[in-house]
């Protein structure tokens, strides 16, 4: 059955809500902060039973070594793997580690030691004569030589692709001859020599679109020393 109301008593009833609506409003204070929200310090604090959060190092399964790992060990056994330490006095073995990184030797397919001089550090355009300056980078590398007092060695001259093949294998078989002089002065060991000319090139003398490339050629003009790997027995 439903409750019929008078106009009166609904207006009563509508004050009284309107009342502790009005009540209830006035108990939430709002205060505004006279400090701004970016100066404000935040404190996170973890919550209570939250299991602790730990980074772990990931372990690779397989045998497989993470990527990091890999190129630190290879830059570690770079010089190691050159340095063929049964070849080299105890007492110049940590001086040998140094020379091989300094002079950037890279290993050949034959095993030797294999290290290239700029020729532009060496020579002066279109010259076989040493230049004063070239005395720095020979003393190292004759510095080296004597670590391997048993090895055979080589020098190997090259030069870029310009000119024709008669007048580069004159040139750079010159410059060998004058590099190979110099450390024979400096370690009394004979040393064989080659002039190769430009048909061992490790850059290429042009762009792809056919262009002189100035950088290739300058890497292309070097004296390759070769300290050679000593017969199996």
């Amino acid at each position: 059955m439903a409750v019929r109301c008078s106009p009166a008593w609904r207006a009563v009833l509508w004050a009284a809500c309107c009342a502790a609506v009005a009540s209830a409003a006035q108990t939430l204070e709002v205060r505004r902060s006279r400090q701004s929200l970016a100066a404000t310090p935040t404190h996170l604090q973890p919550a209570d039973a939250a299991p602790l959060t730990q980074l772990q190092p990931h372990v690779t399964h397989g045998g497989l070594v993470p990527r990091e790992t890999e190129t630190r060990l290879q830059a570690a056994a770079g010089p190691a793997t050159l340095l063929r330490a049964a070849e080299v006095p105890p007492q110049r073995l940590e001086q040998t580690h140094a020379l091989l990184v300094e002079l950037q030797a890279q290993p050949t397919p034959e095993q030797a030691i294999s290290i290239d001089l700029p020729a532009d550090v060496l020579f002066d355009f279109d010259k076989a004569e040493l230049r004063a300056d070239a005395a720095r980078s020979l003393d190292k590398a004759a510095e080296l030589l004597k670590s391997y007092p048993q090895a055979p060695i080589d020098v190997v001259g090259h030069t870029d692709g310009k000119g024709g093949d008669t007048y580069n294998d004159a040139l750079s078989q010159r410059r060998a001859a004058a590099v190979a002089a110099a450390l024979q002065s400096r370690t009394g060991r004979p040393i064989a020599t080659r002039g190769m000319g430009k048909r061992q090139p490790v850059a290429p003398n042009t762009t792809p679109d056919g262009r002189d490339d100035p950088d290739g050629r300058q890497r292309n003009r070097r004296v390759q020393i070769v300290i050679g790997a000593l017969p199996v027995r």
